[in-house]
């Protein structure tokens, strides 16, 4: 996928509020991960070697808890609450909390996490 949403502020919304479809979100976050499709299948050459040895092909976060556990293992702990710091995202209210919304909340705080320690935001 060329046509990656830019870091933002909303694009970060518009996965939060489910306005960016899942297979950009996980495009983008595959993208930072370092995923590269080619013709041949994927290049893993700039992922880390945890993230190949337990997925030689990027995962689809949205319906895989332990993909989306991983994710979260991943977020260094000075940044576990970029979602509030930076978005003043409150959380999901109980009716909403579904698997599929927390594990955008999820990949929106790894993507927070990932400007964040590359001078993005």
């Amino acid at each position: 996928m060329d046509n990656l949403p830019p870091l933002t502020t909303e694009t970060f919304w518009a996965i939060l509020n489910d306005d960016l479809d899942d297979d950009t979100v996980h495009h983008l976050v595959w993208h930072y991960l370092g995923y590269r499709q080619t013709e041949d299948g994927w290049d893993l050459s700039q992922v880390s070697p945890d993230w190949q040895e337990r997925y030689p092909t990027p995962p689809a976060f949205i319906e895989s808890r332990p993909a989306t556990v991983q994710l979260t293992r991943s977020i260094p702990k000075p940044h576990k609450q970029l979602l509030k710091e930076q978005l003043g995202f409150q959380g999901y209210s109980i009716n909403e909390l579904i698997p599929r919304k927390t594990r955008r909340a999820t990949m929106v705080s790894w993507l927070l996490s990932y400007a964040a320690d590359h001078g993005l935001t």
